[in-house]
């Protein structure tokens, strides 16, 4: 053997074992440290780190910046760390799908989804009931959770996916709308405001709002609209839930904006659709790109599509995909 072929027989050597790197180098980048993906691998430390240092040779850069027991990943490893990830975890779990896929076994398991409050109240009932008549022993487990504490469950694999609504769309997040409803202008019985048939946005500006907290995207997107019509506005009450939101819009307290899903019929106050300024909200799956779903998740996607949701003026349908 020469000296050049001597030179290449390493890096033949790691080729052939790069899955192990790149499972070695997931969970380093998962964990945070070393020592924590020796454990979840039931390898050595020294054994980790020196197929990190392999994957580093074999693709010319640096994974990892190293800061004692700590390491924090480049910008090249986090580009890595997307593109692995996916493929890791189907690998590793390629034998549990394959034999469920060829049983075609939807008679156990369970599905894990995670959604807000209005979510869980006003659209995932239905959804729900259609799918346990389809499926009775498959065990169906709602998280209530906000906005970010439902995107970290998502990152984490701790569900199988959400069902929400979104306006803005992280790079690593998968969001595809079902549904769509009109957004409304709703008011207490005998409102100022309530035998108009049609009301601009000036209109408002003299009554005090009810909305959820700062933090949640319907205030963000009430104020956004009335700073691009150059209409300033009030707020008298900030409080979480549309139901709540109701029963002190049905006292008089104040108007608010709220979305169509939340509308019913007993409800004992006035609507006004305000799509002439407000975007329609969209509600769907949002999931991380590239997760793989088990047959029991793909099954409630499939009813959430094929679903007949109750008829209702504010629900405009599947939105277009």
């Amino acid at each position: 053997m020469n000296d050049k072929e001597k030179t290449k027989s390493p890096r033949f050597y790691y080729k052939g074992n790069q899955l192990k790197q790149l499972r070695a180098f997931c969970a380093v980048a998962k964990s945070g440290k070393m020592t924590d993906a020796a454990e979840q691998l039931f390898l050595s430390q020294p054994a980790i780190s020196l197929q990190i240092r392999a994957l580093e040779r074999e693709l010319d850069t640096v994974l990892f910046e190293r800061h004692g027991p700590r390491i924090n990943m480049t910008r090249e490893g986090q580009e890595l760390y997307e593109m692995a990830r996916p493929l890791v975890e189907g690998l590793d779990t390629l034998n549990g799908r394959f034999n469920r896929q060829i049983r075609g076994d939807l008679d156990s398991g369970e599905v894990v989804i995670a959604a807000g409050e209005s979510t869980i109240i006003y659209l995932l009932p239905p959804l729900v009931a259609q799918f346990r008549e389809s499926f009775p022993n498959i065990h169906v487990q709602l998280r209530n959770v906000t906005g970010r504490d439902g995107l970290a469950m998502i990152r984490d694999d701790e569900v199988d996916f959400a069902i929400g609504s979104m306006l803005d769309v992280p790079s690593d997040i998968s969001y595809q709308p079902v549904y769509s409803f009109e957004p409304a202008l709703i008011m207490a019985e005998g409102h100022d405001l309530a035998d108009r048939n049609s009301i601009r946005i000036e209109d408002i500006a003299p009554y005090g709002l009810i909305l959820p907290p700062r933090r949640l995207t319907t205030w963000r997107m009430v104020d956004r609209v009335f700073q691009q019509h150059q209409v300033p506005f009030k707020v008298t009450l900030e409080v979480g839930g549309w139901e709540v939101i109701k029963r002190y819009v049905e006292l008089d307290f104040g108007v608010s904006i709220v979305t169509g899903i939340c509308l019913r019929d007993d409800d004992k106050l006035v609507a006004k659709n305000m799509s002439a300024y407000f975007p329609k909200r969209s509600y769907g799956v949002v999931m991380r790109r590239g997760k793989y779903l088990s047959p029991q998740a793909r099954a409630f996607l499939d009813v959430s599509e094929e679903a007949n949701m109750p008829d209702s003026p504010w629900r405009i349908g599947h939105s277009d995909r």
